[in-house]
C-alpha cells in the first residue's frame, strides 16, 4: 500500500524502513505534522500514517477521506487526537499500537522519581562548573514511602512492581482493578490516594473523566510537599493548577514527561526560537520541577514494536487478514 508517514524524524525512517523489509509497502516519509493544512500531501495515498501530536479532527478526516485515504495507522498507543466518531461516519478505519514497550515507559517515569528525589540533575551542572555544594540538593530514602499509581494497565503495574521494590507500600486507584495486580498493590479510592501517598504517578489514559484529573481541588488533598510524575497525557493535569500547587509548596516535586499543550513544542529543536507558551515557560522557572520532552517510550525496543505491528496492522488492513489493532468509537467509551 502507499503510506503518506507524518511528522516523522530520522529514527522513524530507520525503524519503519527496517520493518518494511517483510511488508513492501510504499513508504513517503514527511516531516511535517498533520494538519489541515499538510492534509492534502496524503492525496492518493490509501494510508496515513500519524503520530501523537498529529490533528485528526473532521476537517482533517474530511480531506484525507477525499484524497483517498481509508486506513489510519497510528504509531502510538493513544487515540485521543482522532475524531473516532467522523472517522466512522466516513468509512474509514482506525489501528493503533495498543502496547510497545511498558516497561520504557514506567522505567522512565522511575528516572523521574529519582532524579528529582536526589536532584542529580541540579547536582551534574553544579559539579561541571566546580560548584560540590549539598545545600539545595537533599533528598529522602524512598525506602517506607507511600507511592499512590493512577492507572494500572500495563505500565502501572510495572511501575508499581518496581516501586515496590525500592521498599515502598504501593496504592493504586483505577475504575477497573486489575487483576494481574500483586497482593501488595493496594486499590483505594482516588482521594484516599492522594491523601496518603508521599508521591504520586499518573498512568491513566485521557478520557472526558480524566481531563484535569489533577486540578486544584485534587491538588489540594495531596500531602503537602509531594512528589508528582505524569507520562501519561498532558491534559491529565491542569498545569495552572500544578503552578499554584508549586508556588504554594504543596507540590514539592514534579516530573513530566508529557506537556497538555505539547503540540506546538516537542519532538522538535526550538532552542534558537522565543517559546511563546508562557505556563510551560514558567514551569522552567522551578528548580524542583524536571521535564523531558515526550521521550519516556524513546527505547530501541520501543521503536522497534511501534514500527512493526504499525506496518502489521497495514498488511492485515490490506490482506483482510491477520491482526488489525483496531480502535472504534466503543473502545473510547
Amino acid at each position: 500500500m502507499r503510506v503518506a508517514v507524518f511528522s516523522t524524524k530520522p529514527y522513524d525512517r530507520t525503524f519503519l524502513d527496517r520493518a518494511n523489509e517483510r511488508h513492501g509497502h510504499e513508504l513517503l516519509y514527511l516531516d511535517a505534522r498533520l494538519t489541515t493544512e499538510t492534509a492534502p500531501l496524503a492525496a492518493g495515498f490509501e494510508t496515513v500514517c500519524a503520530f501523537v501530536n498529529d490533528r485528526l479532527d473532521a476537517g482533517v478526516l474530511a480531506l484525507l477521506q477525499g484524497g483517498g485515504t481509508r486506513l489510519i495507522a497510528l504509531r502510538s498507543a493513544g487515540f485521543n487526537n482522532v475524531d473516532l466518531a467522523e472517522a466512522e461516519r466516513l468509512g474509514m478505519t482506525v489501528a493503533r499500537v495498543p502496547a510497545y514497550s511498558p516497561h520504557a515507559v514506567a522505567e522512565h517515569a522511575v528516572a523521574l522519581v529519582l532524579s528529582l528525589n536526589r536532584m542529580t540533575y541540579r547536582a551534574y551542572n553544579r559539579v561541571r562548573e566546580g560548584n560540590f555544594s549539598l545545600d539545595g540538593l537533599l533528598g529522602f530514602d524512598l525506602y517506607g514511602k507511600t507511592v499512590g499509581v493512577v492507572g494500572t494497565g500495563k505500565i502501572g503495574l510495572i511501575f508499581a512492581d518496581i516501586m515496590h521494590g525500592f521498599g515502598c507500600r504501593v496504592l493504586a486507584a483505577d475504575p477497573c482493578p486489575n487483576h494481574d495486580a500483586k497482593a501488595f498493590v493496594e486499590y483505594v479510592t482516588f482521594d484516599r490516594l492522594l491523601a496518603d501517598s508521599d508521591i504520586v504517578s499518573l498512568h491513566c489514559p485521557l478520557t472526558p473523566q480524566t481531563n484535569h484529573l489533577i486540578d486544584a481541588r485534587a491538588i489540594s488533598q495531596m500531602k503537602d510537599g509531594v512528589m508528582l510524575i505524569n507520562t501519561g497525557r498532558g491534559r491529565v493535569i491542569d498545569t495552572r493548577a500544578v503552578i499554584d500547587g508549586l508556588k504554594s509548596g504543596k507540590i514539592g516535586r514534579l516530573g513530566l514527561d508529557v506537556y497538555e499543550e505539547e503540540e506546538q513544542l516537542f519532538f522538535q529543536d526550538l532552542s534558537q526560537h522565543v517559546i511563546a507558551d508562557d505556563l510551560f515557560m514558567r514551569l522552567t522557572t522551578f528548580p524542583n520541577v524536571l521535564i523531558t520532552g515526550h521521550q519516556a517510550f524513546f527505547t530501541e525496543e520501543a521503536l522497534t514494536n511501534i514500527a512493526e505491528t504499525t506496518l502489521d496492522n497495514i498488511t492485515a488492513f490490506e490482506r483482510g487478514a491477520g491482526t488489525l489493532h483496531r480502535v472504534t468509537p466503543p473502545t473510547l467509551a
